[in-house]
């Protein structure tokens, strides 16, 4: 059997080796029960146990107040790029996007098709190398809700804190950092994010959305682009991604063996410093994309004297077993995810191998 490579792939990602072998473990025959997740009804009751289990160990490990609601939904974030506006944009059919890369232009793009939308601030003119500062925000007060992105991918830019955006309900897209750190819920009326790069494989999308949002929620739209619909149903509306969702919450209860988002964010932190440290000390060799302050913690881009260099750094570190450095498409160069699951002996490892090529090239 071939020996697992570092992978640092943008999503779907690296999982935790615990978590894996688990689910291999039970994947012919989950425990008493003698068949698969897979097979299960998703309105069995030891399903329901996984679904239940996994809501309530998120709940720990974010502290999320009594006043939020839980759904593992379908469609990925790209849904809710559509759900969020369809949902809590009227009665004003006015929102406020903070544009600060590709995924926030496609959430943009979506709740135009609903209402007006005001660009509260952008960096597309400095090809999204930072985050916008909080006295750039041209916000409405009279917005239905103001949306942001709190790590972008393709970009490698983070928010370190929100937004600020006084009473006006705040949605976040947290696809690709949920769960780096601890974050105070109750600052949220709605969080998103796609399971597939920070916490499980591909398949499930979690909303987090605060009791009075679901007021919004006009019984005129479509069943399965309704919240309400979700929340009374309890994301089983129609069949769920069952095994996502069973993988999920063996990704909730690593997280919570590991110590919590506090000792999570602490791992990140060194990760990414070993990384970071390594480029800015490498003599412009390597040159991160990112705005040293708006840095992310789980997309490291950055970019070599040359394209030819890239294509051969890329081929070597294939060969060498580091996986998924090529940089997303629309931009080229190099990125590293290393993603909560990402292990700090891969990260040395490739800063080694970094050192070599430059010596070598």
């Amino acid at each position: 059997m071939k020996e697992r490579v570092y992978n640092f792939s943008a999503g779907p990602a690296v999982l935790p080796e615990e978590v894996l072998k688990e689910a291999q473990e039970n994947l012919y025959s989950y425990p008493g029960v003698g068949m698969s997740v897979m097979e299960m009804s998703h309105r069995s009751k030891e399903f329901n146990d996984i679904f239940v289990t996994a809501q309530n160990d998120l709940r720990k490990l974010l502290d999320i107040p009594d006043n939020y609601k839980i759904l593992f939904l379908q469609g990925g974030a790209t849904l809710q790029f559509s759900m969020v506006p369809l949902n809590l944009m009227p009665p004003k059919n006015k929102a406020d996007y903070i544009n600060t890369g590709a995924w926030s232009k496609k959430a943009i793009k979506e709740a135009k098709r609903v209402g007006e939308v005001n660009i509260a601030a952008s960096s597309e003119d400095v090809s999204f190398t930072r985050i916008p500062k909080q006295n750039e925000l041209n916000l409405s007060p009279d917005a239905s809700y103001v949306h942001f992105t709190s790590n972008n991918t393709i970009f490698g830019t983070e928010f370190k804190t929100e937004p600020e955006v006084g009473n006006v309900p705040l949605v976040c897209d947290a696809s690709s950092d949920i769960l780096h750190k601890k974050i105070d819920v109750s600052k949220y009326a709605l969080i998103y994010a796609g399971a597939q790069k920070n916490m499980g494989p591909a398949g499930a999308t979690l909303v987090i959305i605060r009791d009075d949002m679901l007021e919004r929620s006009s019984d005129n739209l479509h069943t399965y682009l309704n919240y309400k619909i979700h929340v009374d149903k309890n994301s089983l509306y129609n069949t769920p991604p069952c095994f996502t969702v069973y993988v999920i919450g063996l990704v909730y209860k690593w997280l919570l063996n590991m110590g919590g988002l506090d000792e999570m964010y602490k791992r990140n932190l060194e990760k990414a410093h070993l990384l970071y440290d390594f480029i800015d000390q490498s003599d412009g060799y390597y040159k991160g994309t990112a705005e040293k302050e708006d840095r992310s913690l789980m997309n490291v881009t950055f970019r070599m004297p040359n394209e030819e260099l890239e294509k051969k750094f890329i081929a070597e570190a294939t060969e060498n077993g580091f996986v998924g450095l090529k940089g997303h498409r629309s931009v080229g160069g190099l990125r590293a995810s290393i993603y909560n699951a990402f292990p700090k002996s891969g990260v040395e490892a490739l800063v080694e191998f970094m050192k070599d090529f430059k010596a070598k090239n």
